[in-house]
């Protein structure tokens, strides 16, 4: 499901990838989406955590990610893997350039 959103979005799992924008409407949730699973990929999270990090970023949640983007402004998760490893994962309403 592609959702458009009248704005850019930022994208970011904090030690894992830098901040990257996307900036064409149509395809920014899409993208950013993309990005979040690729970064959660090169960790990787254990079966649990990838459940429940699917649960937040899978296919079915474009939606219910816009929709808090356009009411927040952001939607945060942690990615815990191992004991002492945490990474923020951020996407954001992005400030068009």
């Amino acid at each position: 499901m592609n959702v458009e959103l009248p704005f850019p979005v930022s994208a970011q799992i904090t030690g894992v990838t830098k901040a990257a924008t996307f900036t064409r409407l149509a395809d920014a949730l899409a993208d950013a989406l993309a990005a979040v699973r690729a970064g959660l990929a090169r960790l990787p999270p254990d079966a649990d955590q990838a459940a429940c990090l699917a649960g937040c970023f899978g296919e079915a949640c474009p939606a219910r990610i816009a929709h808090r983007l356009i009411e927040f402004g952001a939607v945060r998760a942690m990615a815990c893997i191992g004991v002492e490893s945490v990474h923020p994962i951020h996407l954001r309403v992005a400030n068009p350039e």
